[in-house]
């Protein structure tokens, strides 16, 4: 058969990932913080966005910008059917224009002549620090940021370094020293032995050391340490508490770790009210001195998903305000630009795509809030139990019973619920947290979720008491009886993922704290 080119039609479909609709999908699973970045990113790129903050809003409002569209500023009140009623965006037109421009014209809200009657010159209380007061940010004084003055947190590599010359006072030994803060992780633990710094820095083994050991009794206590027992040991060196008891309860943190007292007495040479005492010095120490230090400054969880009880005994679901974008789109910037640019040069053009962007951007913003209006409320229809009764009745539920239930792909409800919070009348729960295993009954009735269950599990081992703990077969048999089929293997790694102990290391930790409380 000979080869020769041709020319036919060919029909067929396909999905056709465009860049927009990746984009929409990135949106769809973006936390709060990565949108309001994505967002400030669009916008130095897109003279036709703006962020709407307080003060952009009040100029909206008040008509100074007519034709804005505001996006994000919309709130969703939809119950648990799931429906979008109510939620669209405000368009704020210039019918307005004028109404509260005139307020400052209509009340007297000037500060010129408070004190009539004081007509003596104004005077400076310290005239030589008006040029220095002046040339701040903002040229007279004003506008200023408080936390420009503000000293920075000091990180602990900082810490040490200003301690150094204390201990050391021969330059080379402050060399090695610098060398072993460099070493450091976050905790404070010295990363790497002292022969690899000695080969490195060409020095003996035994001068490493004499230096790390005189590094040790810096503060925080317990910094330079090698491994948890002699970060422990530093510590308790510091306190003059290092008797060979205690040296030998450092040394035996593995018999600690398995509350195995009895070893521990023996080998310490004590008895049991002092192995306490002991084992509540232990518990003041801390074993990772460095943490203090840490520069990171912890976020507090912003809901995404506020749940609030309403009049009529159902659940208002709302998306919280402080989490949504405020994004405008300036048409009057476009028209006043686009009038003055040919239509057939390279300026309107990248016009018309910036408007294009800005566009698809408020449309996807408003479906994305759209989207995770719906997922919520559609989760608190199904968890209306958990919300009224607690985490005892939390249900079982999957990503494909949610998908179906509001008509959309489960990787669709799987993209919501990745790190979005819901602050609920029982607390503050990932949406995650929802959807949870099931777990069969042994009546032959509904099932049970698995966080339900492991919270049975928590609450029985919390009540027990010294003489009567349980078992990981008294557990099943109390499952049993309360209506829930669970096999023991299961019951034991659900106590470990919780890290609870054994029922042996409970009864003797028990025990030994009974003890101690009569004694």
């Amino acid at each position: 058969m000979a080869l020769a080119a041709s020319l036919f039609l060919r029909q067929n479909q396909s999905l056709v990932m465009t860049p927009q609709l990746m984009q929409s999908i990135q949106l769809l699973q973006m936390t709060h913080v990565e949108l309001t970045q994505f967002i400030e990113q669009e916008v130095e790129k897109n003279p036709l966005l703006e962020i709407a903050a307080g003060d952009d809003a009040t100029r909206v409002e008040n008509g100074a910008s007519d034709d804005h569209f505001l996006v994000g500023e919309e709130r969703g009140h939809g119950e648990n059917t799931g429906t979008d009623e109510g939620f669209q965006p405000d368009l704020y037109d210039s019918a307005t224009a004028g109404t509260a421009g005139s307020a400052s014209e209509t009340f007297d809200g000037g500060l010129d002549n408070v004190f009539p009657d004081d007509a003596s010159p104004r005077t400076a209380d310290a005239p030589e620090l008006i040029g220095q007061w002046k040339s701040m940010p903002g040229g007279d004084g004003e506008g200023y940021d408080l936390d420009d003055f503000v000293a920075s947190r000091k990180t602990l590599r900082d810490v040490l370094n200003e301690q150094v010359p204390f201990v050391l006072s021969d330059p080379l030994d402050r060399l090695i020293a610098q060398h072993l803060v460099d070493q450091l992780d976050e905790a404070g633990y010295l990363q790497g032995g002292t022969a690899e710094t000695a080969l490195k820095l060409g020095k003996p083994v035994a001068e490493i050391e004499r230096v790390l050991s005189r590094l040790q009794e810096l503060d925080p206590p317990g910094v330079f340490a090698r491994s948890l027992r002699e970060c422990l040991a530093i510590q308790l060196r510091a306190k003059d508490r290092l008797d060979p008891a205690m040296a030998a309860l450092v040394d035996n943190l593995d018999l600690l770790a398995r509350r195995d007292f009895a070893t521990l007495k023996k080998l310490c040479g004590v008895n049991e009210e002092d192995l306490l005492d002991m084992l509540a010095e232990i518990r003041k120490l801390d074993p990772k001195p460095g943490t203090r230090y840490e520069t990171g400054a912890s976020e507090a969880v912003v809901p995404d998903i506020v749940v609030r009880g309403a009049p009529d005994g159902s659940w208002q679901v709302e998306l919280n305000p402080d989490t949504l974008p405020r994004v405008l789109v300036n048409r009057d910037y476009y028209t006043a630009v686009s009038s003055r640019t040919p239509r057939d040069s390279a300026d309107h053009g990248f016009l018309n795509e910036c408007l294009q962007t800005a566009n698809w951007l408020t449309r996807s913003l408003d479906q994305r809030a759209r989207t995770i209006l719906k997922v919520a409320s559609e989760i608190v229809r199904q968890q209306d139990a958990f919300l009224l009764n607690g985490v005892d009745h939390l249900r079982p539920l999957n990503l494909k019973t949610v998908a179906e239930a509001i008509g959309m792909h489960e990787s669709t409800v799987s993209r919501v619920t990745s790190n979005k919070y819901m602050l609920t009348p029982r607390g503050l729960f990932e949406l995650k947290y929802f959807f949870t295993v099931s777990i069969g009954s042994a009546e032959g009735g509904d099932s049970h979720s698995a966080e339900s269950v492991r919270h049975r599990i928590r609450a029985m081992i919390a009540q027990e008491a010294p003489e009567a703990v349980l078992s990981d077969d008294d557990i099943v048999d109390a499952l049993r009886r309360g209506g829930v089929d669970l096999a023991r293997r299961t019951v034991a790694k659900y106590r470990e993922a919780m890290n609870i102990p054994s029922s042996v290391q409970r009864r003797r930790e028990k025990r030994a704290l009974a003890k101690a409380s009569t004694a």
